[in-house]
């Protein structure tokens, strides 16, 4: 009878590997585990101050009240918070005709915070025996407040329940589809995902089914050449993530700082808290350095436009390059490099490993020492040749044969960049080129 998980397997005389199947339950059970505390402290921070917040604004009727009695509410400190405070009023109301006295009123959280200079302050705001606003929920008379409006600490708190949904649920169900597939299931899916076609193209035109499509190479017409090649990873969506990560990340790290902040002010210092502010303040530091490097690669060097005379190439060939690299920059040296990139994804234990080698790389073009002013961006022709006997694009499972045209910039003054932008490479056909 076969066994539901085996802890070990023989690969080859006494060598022991690790099980496939239970290296993939534990994946699974961690970041289930990490999935489920995310739905619990989302779900629970949800309903216990989201909604009665969204609930306070939007729901509850207003009328009037009198305050009976005020005082200050305090929660005793421990030895690893410091004391808490919030306002709270007792007041009287009626509803329909009906009379109502409600103690421990003020805003719907009822949320304690380290600070009583605060809560002393909204205390003196109101007097003993006046009449105030306050609102009443229709389905609970009994529930009042005298103060209304959206936190925006509870919002910026909610991305961490947030982000262990989004990690744990993502890699969970990675987890799931990955369990204990064997090398053959996970080839076809890959072939059957590479085999969507996002564009309008006729399969039955290929006449080399392994080499990969051109069809959104050239749909975009040149200026001055046949095609425009489009840049292989833009920046754009670089710029993005990181401008995210690092106003996500560091708004959080900022929250709790303040907290830190707030304990040492009050005599009552959480070195727990202040230790793990540490580290992810230095990493929030790193994101903004990161992304202040991405943003002058974006903002400080124009947009790159390459050119070709023709598509796909043949090996021997020679094919005409234009170069237009706008902005207003100061160039130790601009480049041009045709280059090729074998890819190979094997299996290593669970874990799928891809490793890339550069196979060929030549340069052709070069300009060094020289000024691109603003509006009138630099141009330049060259020839690119692939060389003969050359292996041809290719595209597999586990395997790519990869030609790119390389743009490198070195500018004065700022970070070094590099633009990418894939070509496609015919075999030969019959001892002669085809294109």
């Amino acid at each position: 009878m076969a066994r539901l998980f085996r802890f070990y397997e023989k690969k080859r005389g006494d060598r022991r590997t690790g099980s496939q199947a239970f290296g993939n339950f534990g994946e699974a059970l961690f970041f289930g585990i990490f999935f489920a505390l995310g739905c619990i402290a989302f779900v629970y921070m949800f309903a216990v101050l989201v909604w009665p917040e969204w609930r306070a604004n939007r729901q509850f009727a207003p009328t009037t009240c009198v305050v009976v009695a005020k005082h200050l509410g305090v929660k005793a400190a421990t030895a690893n918070e410091p004391a808490m405070y919030r306002p709270e009023f007792h007041i009287r109301y009626q509803v329909e005709g009906e009379p109502y006295d409600v103690d421990e009123v003020y805003d719907v959280t009822q949320i304690y915070l380290p600070d009583q200079e605060s809560a002393t302050a909204i205390l003196a705001q109101f007097e003993v025996g006046q009449e105030y606003p306050c609102w009443y929920d229709p389905i609970n008379p009994k529930r009042a407040v005298l103060a209304r409006g959206y936190s925006g600490w509870l919002y910026l708190t909610l991305l961490i329940p947030l982000s262990f949904l989004i990690i744990g649920g993502g890699r969970l169900v990675y987890a799931l589809l990955d369990w204990n597939a064997s090398a053959e299931r996970r080839s076809l899916m890959t072939q059957r995902a590479a085999q969507i076609d996002l564009f309008d193209y006729d399969k039955q035109d290929r006449n080399f089914p392994s080499v990969p499509a051109d069809a959104n190479l050239t749909n975009s017409p040149g200026t001055t050449l046949a095609y425009r090649l489009p840049i292989a990873a833009t920046t754009g969506w670089t710029l993005f993530g990181a401008s995210a990560a690092a106003v996500l990340w560091n708004g959080i790290v900022i929250w709790f700082a303040i907290m830190a902040i707030r304990s040492f002010a009050l005599g009552t210092p959480d070195w727990t808290l202040t230790g793990l502010v540490i580290p992810f303040a230095a990493a929030g530091v790193w994101l903004i350095v990161y992304l202040i490097r991405q943003l002058l690669k974006t903002t400080g060097v124009g947009p790159t436009r390459l050119e070709i005379s023709a598509h796909p190439l043949s090996p021997g060939s020679p094919y005409e390059l234009f170069l237009s690299q706008a902005g207003r920059l100061a160039m130790n040296s601009l480049e041009v490099w045709l280059v090729c990139e074998e890819k190979a994804t094997y299996r290593q234990g669970t874990d799928t490993r891809t490793e890339t080698r550069r196979v060929f790389g030549e340069r052709c073009f070069v300009r060094e020492g020289f000024q691109i002013h603003q509006g009138l961006p630099f141009e330049s022709r060259c020839q690119v040749r692939v060389p003969e006997g050359a292996m041809h694009s290719f595209h597999a499972n586990h395997n790519e044969v990869c030609w790119k045209l390389i743009v490198r910039g070195a500018v004065v003054g700022w970070p070094d960049y590099q633009r990418e932008f894939q070509i496609v490479v015919n075999p030969a056909v019959n001892g002669q080129t085809h294109a």
